[in-house]
């Protein structure tokens, strides 16, 4: 008796070696050469090089974040124990979720890797190991840690506010896009992002969400995560219930704005209480019970979501009760004045006479310690029909030709020759359009830009050539205007 159970003992321990072995040889070292924008001087870039972590999951894949492989213009990729190096492209990215999969052109890069699969949500105090190439060293690094909590967080990479694990495991720069594995060998997060100076907290990007990114791209294209586009807030003073005369018991959230091109628009309307998201009853605070006594904000219900699909939202409107079925068709990016932060793009620009004109995306405002307060207080303004885009003149190549303007810079432009601008190539026809005579910008404090067309038209050369620029308009739209020529 004795024997078998020693045997079956050692058998376990092998099995374990085992396994444990199989998961490192499924951790990928990336190494990431990319190029960064200047969106204030958007015909400037800089290159720079990194390394993160990823993990096979099948399918000659491997996962990774998005922001290990943003701005990439080369990746190599790199098994455990090996020091060859395999050339690896982007297959698909989310910057939302902060998730990419990546691939080698040489498929024999995956010959003897089994894949990691994809574990469920885990608990709070659960134990994981965190996998990954973090600095200090050129070896696999594995910490160990629990499950602290699971909430919604800010993405670091996208702003974006959507389910986060938080863990105790050490976490450090290289471990992004590697994975925390459960006991049973199974992914359930992919390492995201730290706080500094912090205690050993890291975030996750949890396996349900990494389920909705795969289940996203099974038709080869992401189109994200859905969103209702509205504005609300908590619901938890007792007069303003007695004022919209819902019963003191019943619990929901206020809709104080409606966006106009997003999905809610003509579904709710301001002044609406929302009771329940897909049956989900929505408590005051403005969270769910997404599990047994473990709440976390209401949108995870429409976060879970794919774009195309509907909710079913029971709200209380005028005193009445009712439900209304919302399609999600509308793509978050299309909703904002500022477009969202960009990544694997050049910025779109214009140069005319010396003045830089861009779109306004939020990679112009920081949202940090230096934000820009003339922008940053365009970050919560929605598009609209008539206005799907804000028009920056990001500032002005000191030429005599623009004599006394020298010092403008993020000037928002409101209108052209008194017409009002509806998007970017509106304003870059309209400005291409004008063969003479005078250019009459304005913002929206009734200030004014005049330029003298036919003097910007005889300096804009020398002014390219002055500052060392190759081209006056970015490749989008020298690619609409068929023409690589620097023509105004």
């Amino acid at each position: 008796m004795r024997i078998v159970v020693v045997f079956l003992f050692l058998f376990s321990v092998a099995f374990s070696q085992t396994l444990d072995k199989e998961i490192k040889n499924a951790i990928i070292k990336i190494y990431s050469y990319s190029k960064e924008p200047n969106y204030k001087k958007p015909w400037l870039s800089t290159t720079s090089s990194s390394s993160g972590s990823g993990a096979v999951i099948g399918k000659d894949l491997i996962l990774t974040n998005a922001h290990v492989v943003a701005n990439n213009t080369f990746l190599e990729v790199q098994k455990y124990n090996s020091a060859k190096r395999y050339i690896a492209k982007v297959i698909a990215v989310s910057h939302e979720l902060d998730l990419a999969l990546i691939t080698t052109e040489d498929k024999s890069f995956f010959k003897n890797i089994k894949p990691l699969k994809i574990g469920e949500l885990p608990q709070t105090e659960d134990e994981i190991s965190v996998l990954g190439y973090p600095m200090g060293g050129k070896t696999l690094s594995v910490t160990t840690g629990v499950v602290s909590r699971i909430e919604h967080q800010r993405y670091v990479h996208s702003a974006e506010r959507l389910l986060a694990i938080q863990v105790d495991a050490a976490i450090n720069p290289g471990n992004s896009g590697g994975p925390a594995i459960n006991k049973e060998g199974k992914i359930i997060g992919v390492v995201m992002q730290g706080i500094s100076f912090s205690q050993n907290i890291g975030y996750l990007v949890p396996s349900v969400m990494i389920k909705h990114f795969l289940k996203d791209f099974e038709d080869g294209k992401i189109d994200g995560v859905p969103q209702l586009h509205i504005f609300i807030s908590k619901l938890e003073n007792p007069a303003a219930k007695r004022y919209y005369g819902l019963d003191l018991n019943k619990t929901g959230i206020l809709v104080e704005r409606v966006m106009p091109l997003g999905n809610s628009n003509g579904y709710l309307k301001k002044g609406d209480i929302i009771l329940s998201i897909d049956g989900k009853k929505i408590q005051d605070d403005g969270t769910v019970e997404f599990r047994e006594d473990e709440y976390t904000s209401a949108k995870y219900v429409v976060d879970l979501h794919q774009m195309g699909e509907s909710v079913k939202v029971r709200i209380w409107r005028d005193k009445n009760e009712s439900e209304v079925t919302i399609p999600l068709t509308k793509y978050t990016k299309d909703v904002w004045l500022v477009k969202l932060f960009q990544y694997d793009k050049d910025p779109t620009y214009f140069i005319y006479g010396g003045y830089v004109f861009s779109p306004l995306v939020e990679n112009l405002i920081s949202t940090g310690k230096n934000k820009n307060c003339r922008l940053f207080s365009y970050l919560d303004k929605c598009a609209t029909e008539d206005k799907k885009e804000q028009v920056v003149l990001l500032g002005v190549l000191a030429d005599r030709s623009n004599r006394g303007n020298q010092n403008l810079f993020n000037y928002l432009v409101e209108t052209i020759n008194g017409k009002k601008i509806k998007d970017f190539k509106e304003f870059f026809k309209e400005m291409l359009s004008k063969k003479d005579g005078f250019i009459v910008l304005e913002n929206n404090k009734d200030q004014q830009v005049i330029i003298d067309v036919d003097e910007a038209k005889k300096r804009h050369q020398i002014i390219l050539n002055t500052y060392n620029i190759q081209y006056d308009r970015s490749s989008d739209l020298r690619e609409s205007n068929n023409t690589t020529q620097n023509k105004i």
